[in-house]
């Protein structure tokens, strides 16, 4: 019974025009008055701020803070992917026929997550990571390989919570929300950044939606508070580094893995 009223609750309350009222106020000069708290709840290391935190003068731009430089090391050796974020890794294995299994107990396909794209076909025997950004994370988003944009698409849908309990209990919410997808071809392949709205974001916004390369390591978007990327590689282009597995937080900058050579 009250699994369901969770789930019910949650249902009403992500509506988009609910998290767009909720991204107005963060966005508001009068939510400059709940950055202390709300760094303190969170545990937000604000010494690693590019700004003093009274400077910031509303809760969406704190939220979207840049760091100071050097507060992330960008891995440097030769055909590695890095996490494009400092998040929680939720799900991580190979794409069986198209099929994502086990994600917080559910199975996702390639081709909802990817809206029937044509460039799904590229994924469906590839690798899959799923990157849980919690409130407490830095919430700028960089490019996990160095390449061309080949594409961009937007995405309409809902904004469920993808914490937990909405990863468990709702129905496939990484295939069900808002989605910005961005495909970058690199040296061996194509890789997917695909940035997953959440209940109380506003939007996701990308730094320069003209950009056509990227740098590893460099920015691509942002989250107007907290949200999930779900990076998919290409098919047999993608080496999981040996000690990562859902559980184990990464930072960004971090290597992921390498590329497969040809």
């Amino acid at each position: 019974m009250m699994r369901w009223l969770l789930r019910s609750m949650t249902e009403l309350t992500s509506r988009k025009w609910i998290s767009q009222l909720t991204g107005r106020f963060a966005q508001s000069t009068a939510s400059r008055r709940l950055i202390p708290r709300f760094a303190k709840i969170y545990g937000i290391s604000v010494d690693e701020a590019e700004k003093q935190i009274g400077e910031y003068k509303t809760l969406n731009e704190f939220f979207t803070r840049r760091l100071k430089p050097g507060m992330r090391i960008i891995d440097e050796a030769p055909d590695l992917v890095v996490s494009p974020v400092d998040a929680l890794i939720t799900g991580a294995g190979p794409v069986d026929a198209g099929s994502i299994f086990n994600i917080k107990g559910q199975d996702y396909t390639i081709e909802e997550l990817l809206a029937y794209s044509p460039r799904m076909e590229n994924y469906k025997h590839g690798f899959c990571l799923v990157l849980y950004l919690s409130p407490t994370d830095y919430h700028r988003i960089h490019a996990p390989v160095e390449g061309r944009i080949v594409e961009r698409e937007h995405i309409k849908g809902k904004v469920y919570p993808v914490n937990e309990f909405g990863l468990r209990q709702m129905r496939r919410v990484l295939s069900r929300n808002e989605r910005l997808v961005t495909y970058i071809r690199h040296q061996t392949g194509e890789i997917a950044v695909v940035k997953v709205g959440a209940m109380n974001v506003s939007s996701i916004k990308y730094i320069d939606p003209a950009a056509e390369s990227t740098e590893r390591g460099g920015e691509l978007a942002y989250f107007e508070f907290g949200s999930t990327v779900v990076l998919l590689m290409e098919d047999d282009t993608f080496l999981l580094r040996e000690d990562l597995m859902p559980g184990k937080k990464v930072r960004m900058g971090e290597a992921l893995g390498t590329l497969k050579q040809p």
